[in-house]
């Protein structure tokens, strides 16, 4: 059994989603989201930075995986969101795991089906590959998603239990 963390990075609400892999197995253990506080832009990092540390030492995860930054028209709206996921990369590499990363297109593809997938679509099908999870929101869906696409990607390479092996060693 590998536990598996996605981190939907955010500057305002960053989700995460916690699995448990066995084989194609997996099982729905945590999710939630982490609300900046404060603010200015140093405290608001801060603030995640301290909510996703405490939800690490609570979920001791082995596997990490983020999902990537696009580029969009507002430059500054870019650059806040890459630094909410240099938060979201940090803490893993603190905690001593390699960090996967995902394109948005690659986890709705690997969830759904198709690459522009919704939200609502992502949401629906997470729930449907994790059933009984209470989802805390659009944030947390995302990041079982990604979870759930690191799950898939690494398990049939063998990443994953390379991953582990690193983390227990």
């Amino acid at each position: 059994m590998i536990r598996v963390i996605g981190i939907d990075p955010g500057l305002r609400n960053l989700g995460w989603g916690v699995i448990d892999v066995a084989g194609s197995k997996m099982i729905h253990i945590a999710n939630g989201v982490c609300q900046s506080q404060g603010t200015d832009l140093a405290a608001r990092l801060l603030s995640l930075h301290q909510q996703l540390t405490e939800v690490f030492a609570r979920m001791a995860p082995q596997a990490a995986a983020v999902e990537q930054t696009f580029v969009n028209k507002d430059g500054a709206g870019t650059l806040k969101l890459g630094q909410a996921r240099g938060i979201a990369m940090l803490v893993p590499a603190q905690a001593g795991l390699s960090v996967g990363e995902y394109a948005p297109n690659t986890i709705k593809k690997t969830v759904v089906g198709v690459g522009h997938a919704d939200k609502g679509q992502v949401a629906h099908m997470v729930q449907m590959q994790l059933p009984g999870a209470v989802i805390a929101g659009p944030d947390a869906a995302d990041a079982l998603a990604i979870a759930i696409c690191h799950a898939q990607h690494h398990g049939r390479a063998g990443g994953l239990a390379a991953a582990v092996l690193k983390a227990s060693a």
